[in-house]
């Protein structure tokens, strides 16, 4: 196939009512890589770039992912595992750790921040517990030392389980046995600035409750919704509720200056005979409808002023994630780069064209053409 001929079906593919669409969303995705059959971080840029998705949140510093997306508009959040936590309260380490890990791929990656174990408070390890915040300081203080403060904040996040009260939103509280662990940790996020994040799943509440949770509260579907009965405020779904129930139990321990990021936030395609509600059908109503408000840049009823802020949970199906099966299933595509439901978005991973010899290399010129496209109409 010529070139012209190759032009001519990418403009076909195009216009013939084809699901591709390039589709700037205002949202972040989570990169878990918990896999052994995922595309290469070199193909999975690809497919960010098709989405527009300019936000990618880590769980480690893979060097691989840091130099691919190397002199792109993505944004990175990068972890520190909680087994590296106790290392982190030494200067020493921390700042060789930044020096071995996170500068040699600044500025030409832009990683913004760095968190700092996941789900700490859930672990019950109380020794891990107590060397939170020292090892978030230290590695904030390595990172003034090496000048790079300025680009590379410091967070840790965190599972809704730090709640003792979540309902009604207005009456939000953090569980009286993290108090005093949680007073300096928001302490310090007031002091530099930096964004208290949260693992919200309103899947979790209908899973373990779904006789008494409104499925349709929890998919943002329409439905009557609840009011705090303090504010007056109506929710119309779980997650608004929920992260309003964060900044309710923040300014009770005295701050209103923090922001409240949802760092991870899904729902399984698939599940365990004993976890309801995990199907293709309800995870594309949730994310779909939960990609429209973002795009609306919507606001919780108690922060109006404030557009939520959400990292989607996840990027792929994660197949040797351990746990019930929904663990494996939170992704928005298999690895292949087929998207395990429709949500209206349609991305393209180069690659994977399984088709009949003769045609393989036409369709391989068209994907070539096609990734140029999409590069120019994004950087335009």
């Amino acid at each position: 196939m010529s070139y012209m001929a190759a032009s001519s079906l990418l403009l076909l593919l195009f216009f013939s009512g084809s699901p591709i669409q390039i589709l700037g969303l205002g949202v972040g995705i989570n990169y878990g890589q918990i896999a052994n059959n995922l595309p290469s971080p070199s193909r999975v840029a690809y497919l960010l770039k098709s989405l527009n998705i300019s936000r990618m949140k880590l769980y480690d510093a893979d060097p691989n992912v840091l130099v691919t997306f190397s002199h792109t508009n993505v944004d990175f959040i990068i972890g520190l595992g909680n087994e590296y936590l106790p290392n982190m309260t030494d200067p020493i380490k921390a700042r060789n750790w930044l020096q071995q890990r996170v500068q040699p791929h600044l500025p030409q990656t832009r990683i913004t921040c760095i968190t700092m174990g996941n789900e700490v408070f859930k672990t019950y390890d109380h020794q891990l517990w107590s060397n939170l915040l020292p090892a978030m300081q230290t590695v904030y203080n390595a990172l003034v030392d090496l000048g790079l403060d300025k680009q590379v904040t410091v967070t840790s996040a965190h599972s809704l389980d730090i709640l003792s009260i979540s309902f009604p939103p207005s009456a939000g509280s953090f569980r009286q046995d993290l108090s005093e662990y949680l007073q300096g940790i928001l302490n310090f996020h007031a002091e530099v600035k930096s964004p208290f994040l949260i693992n919200a799943y309103p899947y979790f509440a209908y899973k373990d409750n779904p006789n008494e949770v409104p499925l349709d509260y929890v998919l943002f579907q329409p439905n009557q919704g609840t009011v705090d009965p303090i504010t007056n405020l109506k929710y119309d779904n779980m997650l608004y509720a929920q992260v309003d129930a964060v900044y309710s139990a923040i300014k009770a321990m005295g701050h209103t200056d923090i922001k409240v990021r949802i760092s991870e936030t899904g729902w399984p395609s698939r599940g365990d005979d004993d976890e309801a509600g995990a199907t293709p059908e309800n995870a594309g109503l949730y994310n779909g409808n939960l990609l429209k408000r973002i795009e609306e840049k919507q606001s919780t009823p108690a922060e109006p002023n404030v557009p939520v802020d959400i990292y989607v949970f996840a990027l792929f199906n994660e197949n040797l994630k351990p746990g019930p099966a929904s663990e494996r299933n939170y992704g928005l595509y298999y690895p292949n780069g087929t998207p395990v439901y429709n949500i209206g978005v349609q991305g393209y991973l180069p690659g994977m064209v399984y088709t009949s010899p003769s045609t393989k290399i036409a369709l391989s010129v068209v994907s070539n053409v096609l990734f140029i496209v999409i590069a120019y109409l994004i950087s335009a």
